[in-house]
């Protein structure tokens, strides 16, 4: 597994990127899970793979797919587990699939791209902790 601290330099370097739909270009635009591919290729190198087009209602067609592709490439803990560099899931209704992701940058801050802004670190406040679905560490690389 990377070092957390090398995952929050590089989730960090990303804050003030502007929310883009489907982007993954520090500094131009990221979606959520544009910010976690890009941190992915900043501390593992070459993703493992490539998600197809999506639209911004995706997760209201049913399919958990950020979830099935969280589990094919990160390593799922506990959520009560969570540590700085960990990745979270989150779903806005118990019945939905996870629809959001973020990197905890602390046991109480979070780094995500927002619809209508730009990455930032934020206060994984009691509305979050509600929403949290899952959690997952980046793999081992060796």
């Amino acid at each position: 597994m990377p070092q957390p601290h090398l995952i929050l330099a590089e989730a960090r370097s990303w804050i003030g990127t502007p929310y883009r739909h489907q982007a993954s270009l520090k500094g131009v635009g990221c979606d959520c899970l544009g910010l976690l591919r890009g941190v992915w290729r900043g501390v593992m190198g070459r993703e493992p793979e490539m998600p197809p087009p999506y639209s911004p209602d995706w997760a209201e067609a049913g399919a958990d797919t950020l979830l099935a592709a969280a589990r094919r490439h990160l390593v799922e803990i506990d959520r009560d587990a969570l540590a700085a560099g960990d990745v979270l899931l989150f779903r806005w209704r118990a019945a939905m699939p996870a629809k959001h992701c973020a990197i905890a940058a602390s046991r109480d801050t979070m780094i995500h791209a927002h619809d209508g802004a730009s990455v930032a670190e934020v206060t994984f406040h009691p509305w979050w902790r509600r929403h949290l679905a899952h959690a997952f560490r980046f793999p081992d690389t060796n």
